[in-house]
């Protein structure tokens, strides 16, 4: 009996499990009802009085032994390898991925906190509106391409609702309402009807802006863009203006800066001109003043607006527009860093 005992405990020092399932077969060996340690059990019966003491005692010793064994396979088996890393106990219990904002709404955030240190406030409007926020008070004449169908979209061509073209019908509104000073932007989304390809789409997004105080003139317009071109673009970023015509500004101009590429030298990206355009602006028409219920004989103003697709293609060098609405995740992941 001694020696039965000595073997299975010589036995159970070598035991080892690579697995829970290895575990679990090495328990049921030894240690259950059918166990060979249970055996030993029984066949102490046969043993006689004056060594049951000590058998006894030997018994214990076996299967405390084998006990010990098994929780310590256990440990071993629930520990992770050393080589594995160690989980991030506060992440979730799904492997979420964080989204990002918008490239878009990035750059709009920019252009209007550019604006805001100056002063300006955002004022919002509809986008489905009425012929003459759009087009009459902003001095479209009667006649004018954009007022037709292949231009504009029409919700209600008989009752002149359309959806908006540019944000400059929320410059109307305020004026409507608002006495100078005026100070605000608009962003907003805008539709066109036109064919969508790479560099055009029939929806796009505006930032306009709006000054108007008593004496204010063409060189404070030019302070705001030089600003702005600085801050968007960089301190080195120089701009240009360039005679245009608007029916809502008198004299208008078109903003051209210093290509962010070539610095100016020249390169495909600026048709080797050395300048890209980004924006339209001017002084705003008395006209425009007189039909919103401003005296221009007291006040006047400037007025700019750009696209917002347009600044962010010279920023991150999006070569197609239709990316933008697309929500291709490959895409939009590249502006992680942006936000």
């Amino acid at each position: 009996m001694i020696h039965k005992i000595d073997e299975l405990s010589a036995d159970i020092s070598r035991l080892k499990a690579n697995n829970s399932e290895e575990l679990e077969a090495l328990r049921i060996k030894y240690l259950s009802k059918k166990g060979e340690i249970a055996a030993l059990m029984n066949d102490f019966r046969t043993v006689a009085a004056e060594h049951k003491r000590e058998i006894g005692q030997r018994l214990n010793e076996l299967k405390t032994k084998a006990q010990d064994k098994i929780n310590e396979l256990k440990e071993s088996v629930d520990r992770p390898a050393a080589s594995e890393s160690i989980p991030d106990l506060t992440r979730t219990s799904y492997p979420y991925h964080m989204g990002t904002r918008h490239p878009l709404s990035v750059v709009k955030k920019e252009i209007c906190d550019i604006l805001s240190r100056l002063g300006f406030s955002i004022a919002e409007g509809p986008e489905i509106e009425d012929d003459w926020h759009v087009f009459s008070s902003l001095n479209f004449a009667a006649d004018h391409p954009a007022r037709d169908m292949q231009d504009t979209f029409f919700v209600m061509h008989g009752a002149d609702i359309l959806l908006r073209t540019h944000t400059s019908s929320v410059q109307t509104r305020v004026m409507e309402k608002t006495q100078p000073p005026i100070r605000i932007i608009c962003p907003g989304r805008v539709y066109r009807n036109e064919a969508i390809s790479y560099r055009a789409h029939c929806f796009f997004h505006q930032v306009e802006a709006l000054y108007i105080d008593k004496n204010v003139s063409f060189a404070d317009l030019k302070q705001v863009l030089l600003f702005f071109a600085k801050e968007m673009f960089g301190s080195n970023t120089q701009i240009r203006l360039r005679p245009s015509f608007f029916p809502f500004t008198e004299p208008s101009a078109e903003m051209d800066i210093s290509c962010n590429l070539c610095g100016g030298k020249g390169c495909p990206f600026c048709k080797y001109t050395g300048w890209v355009e980004i924006l339209g602006c001017g002084m705003v028409d008395p006209n425009v003043l007189r039909n919103c219920g401003i005296d221009p004989d007291i006040y006047s103003g400037y007025a700019l607006g750009m696209g917002i697709e347009r600044i962010t293609n010279l920023k991150y060098q999006v070569k197609d527009l239709r990316l933008f609405s697309e929500n291709d995740v490959r895409f939009l992941r590249q502006f992680e860093a942006a936000t």
